[in-house]
């Protein structure tokens, strides 16, 4: 059977969750500043699921949303905490790698305001300067427009670490990118850059596999990871929104996740995983619909 990369679920809410605190604009990034234990025990958490990736909480270390919270010059302090809990666990655990995480610049799921290419390969290339040392491949997350990819892809050509791209496609329409351009429109980029592989992230499980119908033409390793929320809310989509805004899915068990990730697999996905409220358990049951299934989990 075939060999499955088994990524890790959300970090950010997994941290909202277990640190009792209220959700704030900067989601999970403050609690490294005091309790960045809490991180490493979420890693660790996943590492003992079956997962074989640490994501590090790096999604909203960015500039501009710790300029916004006075913390920019805690930058470096906090992607230097977020990769050396990733590697901490992996290596307590003995195996795995760690997948730097850059996530979308300004704010998630807004298109409209993303960033200039030009201007976001600036940020992007800062980023994957400051986490090369510990990254061993870098996962670009919640890409919701053509600009968006090539922007966060050319901040990623000054390193020789594996990329992957993830992309965010719309909760009714897995065809179709947040911004409303065509999934498809992605191979032009694909071509260009050659990423290590393509993805679709933070979407509705239920629209993935059509989206993945697309990516799969693309030529290269494809997966996905999808969310646990009812669906991306206007109220989520304002200014320095917080987490709060977002509802979780109360039908989404570990089961009944675990189908629709077996599905991705049958579909040819090589790469798996949960991401925004999808946890630890659904994670371990993943992996063990996975062995049982006869593939081996890398």
């Amino acid at each position: 059977m075939a060999e499955i990369t088994l990524l890790d679920g959300s970090i950010g809410q997994e941290v909202v969750k277990r640190s009792g605190d209220r959700a704030t604009p900067l989601w999970s990034t403050a609690v490294m500043l005091d309790r960045p234990e809490v991180v490493g025990g979420i890693h660790a958490d996943y590492f003992a699921a079956g997962a074989t990736i640490a994501t590090t909480n790096t999604y909203a270390v960015l500039r501009d949303r710790l300029q916004r919270a006075g913390l920019e010059g805690r930058f470096e302090e906090l992607l230097e905490t977020a990769a050396v809990q990733a590697a901490a666990a992996r290596n307590t655990h003995g195996s795995g790698r760690v997948a730097a995480a850059l996530g979308p610049l300004i704010a998630s799921y807004r298109p409209d305001i993303c960033p200039p290419q030009d201007e976001a390969k600036h940020i992007y290339a800062e980023l994957v300067s400051l986490l090369e040392p510990s990254a061993d491949l870098f996962l670009i997350e919640t890409v919701s427009s053509i600009e968006h990819a090539k922007g966060a892809l050319m901040g990623c050509l000054g390193t020789d670490k594996p990329v992957w791209l993830a992309a965010s496609v719309k909760d009714e329409d897995g065809t179709l990118l947040r911004s409303g351009e065509p999934l498809s429109s992605l191979a032009q980029i694909i071509e260009e850059f050659q990423p290590d592989a393509v993805l679709l992230n933070c979407s509705r499980p239920e629209v993935i596999g059509e989206g993945l119908n697309i990516v799969r033409g693309f030529g290269k390793p494809f997966g996905a990871f999808a969310n646990g929320f009812t669906r991306i809310s206007e109220g989520f989509l304002q200014d320095a929104a917080t987490v709060d805004a977002l509802e979780q899915r109360q039908d989404l068990g570990p089961a009944a996740y675990a189908d629709f990730a077996m599905a991705w697999v049958a579909q040819g996905a090589a790469i798996v995983g949960g991401c925004c409220e999808v946890g630890p358990h659904h994670i371990s049951e993943l992996a063990r619909r996975l062995r049982a299934a006869g593939h081996r989990i890398v």
